[in-house]
């Protein structure tokens, strides 16, 4: 079989294993557990299933609520400096500021900055540049992302 990677905009909510088999009208299995965390998910076309929490959260970023636009969500800046699991900064030179930030899904973004007279070099401030770029970057790949969840691959 060949692999493919999906993307979807859905609507979800908290919900036990159980809470969804007494949400159903079902008896659940004495093989499985009802305390289990998941989510009940709900697709653009109406179907509606359950996911257990470990996999909703690997398979799915939350979005910003936005009414004012057509697709109901939005990127926000919580969402991109979340996005961000950690960052290594370093010097290079007597001039130069180098920042890798490694992303929640362990995409590396690098970006580095420098000035022309090392007198005038800050590392704070050129990490700072560098992190304005990153940021913008993680705007741009999430915004793509969402796109792509809201009108699929056409």
């Amino acid at each position: 079989m060949k692999k493919y990677i999906g993307t979807k905009l859905i609507e979800a909510k908290p919900m036990t294993r159980g809470e969804y088999n007494e949400y159903r009208g079902w008896t659940i299995p004495p093989d499985e557990n009802p305390d289990d965390p998941g989510y009940l998910v709900k697709y653009s076309d109406s179907y509606v299933s359950w996911s257990p929490k470990n996999v909703f959260d690997s398979a799915y970023l939350q979005v910003d609520d936005n009414k004012h636009l057509p697709s109901g969500a939005s990127i926000g800046q919580k969402m991109v400096d979340e996005f961000i699991s950690y960052k290594e900064i370093i010097t290079l030179g007597d001039k130069t500021t180098v920042v890798r930030c490694v992303l929640r899904n362990g995409f590396e973004i690098v970006e580095s900055s420098s000035c022309v007279d090392p007198k005038n070099y800050s590392e704070e401030y050129g990490a700072e540049i560098c992190m304005e770029r990153i940021k913008n970057k993680i705007w741009e790949l999430l915004g793509f992302l969402l796109q792509t969840a809201w009108h699929g691959i056409r």
